[in-house]
């Protein structure tokens, strides 16, 4: 088998693993009626103070605007969000974390640190701070900005 090189290997390498460790996590969360959508919107905004612009959501989660407008009205539904005008903006929504989200925070939470746990294992800090570093040259040359925020678990 012929060897790939590495600067030919790592976009597919990178959103394989992505792939991978959402699907993993989807797995796991499934049972409990969490879909991929739902988690990652309750996770930004938990890593967000609980508040965000409905457009910054979609920026963050990366949807189209009426694909989020489908899952917010169903986590609106059941409790765990609330949108509200915008006090800046009346054209504009913020979405607003309710407490009836915390239990499937709290899930969501421990559920992705056992995964995180599994995919890291035998892997150590130092590696994962080059690692990181990496990943911040690279979005920087894309031209976007990678934060924390970008990272929902």
């Amino acid at each position: 088998m012929t060897k790939v090189a590495p600067r030919e290997r790592i976009g597919f390498d990178l959103s394989r693993m992505a792939r991978l460790w959402r699907a993993r996590l989807d797995e796991r969360l499934a049972p409990l009626g969490l879909t991929q959508a739902k988690w990652v919107i309750l996770l930004h905004l938990s890593r967000s103070n609980g508040v965000l612009p409905q457009r910054e959501l979609v920026d963050r989660v990366g949807v189209e605007g009426p694909s989020l407008v489908r899952v917010l009205d169903g986590l609106e539904r059941l409790g765990m969000i609330q949108r509200r005008d915008s006090p800046s903006d009346r054209r504009a929504k913020t979405v607003h974390l309710m407490p009836a989200a915390e239990p499937a925070l709290d899930t969501i939470t421990r559920i992705a640190a056992e995964l995180r746990h599994e995919v890291l294992l035998g892997i150590e800090d130092e590696e994962l701070e080059v690692c990181l570093k990496v990943f911040s040259r690279m979005a920087r040359n894309i031209g976007a900005h990678i934060g924390t925020e970008a990272y929902p678990q």
